[in-house]
């Protein structure tokens, strides 16, 4: 059930950053690519979602990453909505967005 949500945040987080699926998960250091993944491990954090989850479902699309890295990309996406409150606006509507 929780990778239904994870897919789900995906297709909104995508088409959030206008990027393709396979972009979000390439190893690219491109910071529209690391914004998004970012936000991605902080939406599902919130769901709550366990790390280990987040890393079976990031592996199962082709990116591997270790537990710290999400856990950085959780952090940076706090420090982001504390200082943004578009951002706010964008984790907000993507959360309400997705419901299952």
């Amino acid at each position: 059930m929780k990778q239904e949500v994870f897919l789900k945040y995906v297709e909104k987080v995508s088409e959030q950053f206008d990027i393709t699926k396979e972009q979000m998960f390439s190893r690219s250091k491109k910071r529209e690519y690391v914004d998004a993944r970012q936000l991605l491990f902080y939406l599902c954090s919130n769901r709550p979602m366990r790390l280990s989850y987040i890393q079976k479902y990031l592996e199962s699309n082709g990116y591997k990453t270790q537990h710290s890295s999400i856990i950085h990309g959780i952090n940076s996406v706090k420090d982001k909505m504390s200082q943004d409150s578009d951002y706010v606006n964008i984790v907000n509507s993507i959360q309400q967005s997705v419901t299952i």
